[in-house]
C-alpha cells in the first residue's frame, strides 16, 4: 500500500504549506521514492515561488534587508535562527557571504527562494 501523497502543480497557498512541510519531513532522504518525491517537491515549490512571488532585483543581502523589513526583524532575530549576532552582523555589512547554513534557514524564516539567496553579489572591501 502507498502511504505517500501523490502530488500534482501547487495552485493554492495551502497546497504550498503542504508540499513544504513533506519535503520538511523528507529532506534528507537519500534514495528510493522519499528521494524522488523530494525531487519532484523541490521542482513543484519552485515553481510555485516563481509564479507567485514577483521578487525585486536585488541581491541576496538586500532581499534578506526587505524581508526583515516586511516581517518587522532585526538583526538578532536572524541571529536567533542561526546562533551567531557577529556574523550575522557581517553578512548585513557585506562582510561575509551566506553561508549555505544562513541560506536554508532564512530561506524559510524570511520565505524567500532559497535560489535567490545563492546569486552571486559583491563584499564590501
Amino acid at each position: 500500500m502507498n502511504t505517500n501523497p501523490q502530488w500534482f502543480l501547487i495552485e493554492t497557498e495551502q497546497d504550498y504549506e503542504n508540499a513544504v512541510a513533506r519535503y520538511e519531513q523528507i529532506k534528507y532522504a537519500s534514495a528510493g521514492n522519499e528521494k524522488k518525491e523530494k525531487l519532484l517537491l523541490v521542482h513543484l515549490i519552485q515553481n510555485y515561488e516563481n509564479s507567485k512571488w514577483d521578487l525585486p532585483e536585488v541581491d541576496p543581502v538586500e532581499m534578506i534587508k526587505i524581508r526583515m523589513d516586511d516581517f518587522g526583524y532585526k538583526a538578532i532575530d536572524l541571529a536567533h535562527i542561526y546562533g551567531d549576532k557577529g556574523t550575522i552582523s557581517k553578512v548585513l555589512n557585506y562582510k561575509q557571504p551566506l553561508s549555505l547554513n544562513m541560506i536554508r534557514k532564512f530561506s524559510t524564516l524570511l520565505r524567500l527562494p532559497a535560489g535567490e539567496l545563492l546569486k552571486e553579489y559583491q563584499l564590501a572591501e
